[in-house]
């Protein structure tokens, strides 16, 4: 229990249906060692304390800090560091909710871990589990869950990812949650309201360099370190556009002299946009995908789900072929690999 109101009303549906439940707040951050915006923990902790005793449950706070610096923060800032754009919300997901935290629940003789995630768990035949997307297309969340193992969804449970966000508000206000008009919040993976910009101007050591032009090689100005910028990006750059009102976007990163490559964006800018790419640490839910075969996937969140081939190799990595040139696929994102509204796995951009 996040102390939102999706984690809430999972736990309300749970209840309703018989289960017995423990609601528990993974601790994974208190922003001790330096303060950057705002981390709500004890908020959200007090919240999600008032949901269980509204709900007649146990509440725990279960900490987790350790494993969360060692295996989200300290890949989050390491990747930064290599010029990569990691995603921490969807390492989160397999190395802690469903890795370190359902250790624990199962040592704790718990069966399952239940969240508050917008996807749908349903049985298959063979006795395994497919993982769909959840019914409200807007707040479908099952990219986050592209690096899942079929053992990791055996004991998950989603129990709000056959409702749409506004069923899901009115079952929170008639069930009298405390958190059933509580804002969405939105930030890095239980760290809370920071900005990546921020957190990163912490903890990882600025390295200044060039702003070059990729076309002709002509340098426009200066920027403070690699890590502040990702493939795609057009605002904050700190270089003017030209009296066309064409807008300048990063297109690359130069580590030999740290230098952040800009085009004029649109089709010609180069390296912005790709047909091809290699992904590697590709992990499958059920299934792994041994030849080549077509499919779609998804290269951000909030994008579509898109045609393309893969082609697997050796060491769980693949080449990827779009049917549709795609923009900005930045180092360390994630690509979720769909069969229709089934999520079958993922990887990641190299």
């Amino acid at each position: 229990m996040s102390g939102g109101v999706d984690s809430s009303v999972a736990a309300l549906l749970l209840k309703e249906q018989g289960h017995e439940i423990v609601g528990a707040y993974m601790k994974n951050w208190i922003n001790e060692d330096k303060v950057i915006g705002h981390c709500p923990w004890e908020q959200d902790i007090t919240d999600a304390r008032a949901v269980a005793e509204r709900l007649g449950i146990e509440f725990r706070v279960v900490n987790l800090m350790a494993d969360y610096r060692r295996l989200v923060v300290d890949y989050l800032l390491d990747g930064y560091r290599r010029g990569l754009t990691p995603n921490p919300d969807v390492m989160c997901n397999r190395e802690m909710k469903f890795g370190v935290f359902r250790a624990y629940a199962r040592a704790e003789g718990f069966t399952a871990v239940a969240t508050g995630h917008y996807a749908q768990r349903v049985a298959r035949d063979d006795g395994t589990f497919a993982l769909i997307e959840g019914a409200d297309a807007n707040k479908d969340q099952s990219y986050f869950l592209a690096l899942l193992s079929q053992a990791q969804l055996r004991d998950a449970r989603f129990p709000i990812g056959h409702l749409a966000k506004p069923e899901l508000r009115r079952l929170a206000r008639a069930a009298a949650l405390p958190t059933a008009d509580k804002k969405d919040s939105q930030g890095i993976c239980f760290i809370g309201e920071v900005k990546m910009a921020d957190f990163l101007r912490v903890y990882v050591p600025e390295h200044p360099g060039p702003i070059v032009r990729a076309t002709d090689g002509r340098v426009l100005g200066t920027h403070r370190g690699l890590h502040y910028f990702t493939i795609g990006q057009r605002k904050g750059i700190g270089i003017p556009s030209n009296t066309d009102h064409e807008a300048y976007v990063v297109v690359g990163k130069r580590a030999a002299d740290h230098a952040l490559l800009v085009a004029f964006d649109g089709p010609a800018a180069p390296g912005l946009w790709t047909s091809q790419c290699r992904v590697h640490s590709l992990s499958f839910i059920n299934e792994p995908i041994t030849q080549a075969r077509r499919l779609e996937g998804r290269v951000r969140y909030r994008d579509p789900r898109i045609a393309m081939e893969i082609k697997p190799g050796a060491d769980s990595t693949a080449e990827v072929y779009f049917e549709e040139p795609q923009r900005a696929l930045a180092a360390g994102q994630i690509l979720a690999l769909y069969e229709g509204n089934r999520l079958l796995g993922g990887g990641v951009f190299a």
